[in-house]
């Protein structure tokens, strides 16, 4: 009698994540003395700021040690309240706030209490690398809109129209855009809220984590659109605008059912995030501090320097990308050639022999549902970025 496999299908199924995978075996690497540039995290290389920091530390003192209520403290919640309409113009109260353990979780747990089994999902494409996972464990059916570099991985509203239909669950879309650093204008939003707004069956989710990482213009949030605001959540959070990444707190701001559901979902997943965190973050929110522009300003010099140099590989086609920290070139034009008789039939052949060739980490764009590119974050060093760029000039170089 054979044994029968303890693990469940799905999770034989599941797709790991990419960039994790591939931080990873840059690790290893790195461990055997090889001397690799990561280039495939997606978190800031600052530590967070020192007021943040002894913000923490006064909690600890103060005896923030405890459980907290499931969608979070009530002062990091009235922050966000306050941050919410002051930043960006939006009305809500701390009952539409739910905060959790980064803004991973809280998509997760909107998926979980939003999705059926087999309802449509519209996802912008390329898209971050866990909102196809995240859909399909709760059900979900993933329709992907597909942007391309010629029209800066943006999609248009009449590409969101060809697919809307009355069962479309939720739109869901970021913006600054992972992994492509794009930004939607106020226009291109009002024109696709115009798009899905006879939908009234149809929610968005507008993940909005990189809001302080925007070089020309301004952060808008579709939200912002009267005749979608009450059918759009805001998913946002600590990680990369005051580089908090450790510190694990994402936020929703939504309607008050939904609210109220995803809490019911964390309570008995994770429950509440760590007290000592929100008070801090609460700080965060609520103290006028340049350290977030300071940081922006430090990664749009090193995206000026990036895309210097990779411009000097012949045959990559590249977008500027107007928020978030990474590039995300075309590489098509490779495809084909070789390297020491190895093909590179498709990014990920081509992200696993640059990693092996010149010990620069990058992630294969196939992870972010666009097969023709890669994904370089450029949260690193200028000296690491510059060596990166060589050793990448002289793989793309070197192919035949």
């Amino acid at each position: 009698m054979s044994k029968k496999n303890v693990l469940s299908d799905y999770v034989l199924n599941l797709a790991e994540s990419a960039t994790l995978k591939m931080s990873q075996l840059a690790r290893d690497l790195k461990s055997e003395g090889k001397d690799v540039i990561s280039l495939s995290v997606g978190e800031p290389d600052f530590d967070t700021p020192k007021f943040i920091i002894d913000a923490a530390k006064q909690a600890l003192d103060d005896g923030y040690t405890h459980y907290t209520p499931v969608p979070g403290l009530v002062e990091y919640r009235e922050a966000i309240v306050k941050k919410l309409k002051r930043d960006n113009g939006l009305d809500y109260g701390i009952a539409n706030i739910v905060v959790s353990n980064g803004a991973k979780q809280s998509i997760s747990n909107l998926c979980q209490a939003m999705l059926n089994k087999d309802d449509d999902v519209i996802i912008f494409t390329p898209y971050w690398v866990s909102y196809i996972e995240i859909v399909k464990l709760a059900g979900g059916n993933p329709i992907c809109v597909e942007a391309s570099v010629e029209n800066d991985y943006k999609v248009t509203a009449e590409q969101v129209k060809a697919v809307m239909h009355d069962k479309v669950k939720f739109v869901l879309f970021s913006s600054p855009c992972n992994p492509t650093g794009s930004v939607y204008t106020r226009e291109e939003l009002k024109a696709i809220a115009d798009v899905i707004a006879p939908y009234e069956n149809t929610y968005i989710i507008s993940d909005e984590i990189y809001e302080h990482i925007v070089y020309s213009g301004e952060h808008v949030s579709i939200a912002e659109n009267k005749n979608v605001a009450d059918r759009t959540i805001v998913v946002n959070g600590m990680s990369k605008g005051f580089a908090m990444t450790g510190w694990r707190l994402g936020y929703i701001a939504a309607p008050k059912e939904i609210a109220s559901a995803c809490a019911k979902i964390q309570g008995q997943v994770t429950s509440g995030a760590t007290a000592f965190g929100q008070k801090a973050a609460a700080i965060a929110l609520e103290t006028e501090t340049d350290e977030p522009a300071l940081m922006k300003d430090v990664f749009l010099k090193r995206r000026d320097m990036v895309i210097t140099e990779l411009s000097k590989i012949e045959g990559l086609k590249l977008s500027v990308p107007q928020g978030a920290f990474y590039i995300f070139p075309d590489c098509s034009n490779f495809f084909g050639k070789s390297i020491d008789g190895v093909v590179i039939e498709n990014s990920d052949v081509l992200a696993e022999q640059i990693l092996d060739k010149t010990y620069v980490a990058t992630v294969s764009g196939a992870a972010f549902g666009a097969p023709n590119c890669i994904r370089l974050s450029y949260a690193a060093s200028e000296e690491n970025l510059m060596d990166a760029c060589r050793r990448l000039q002289d793989f793309f170089g070197s192919l035949s």
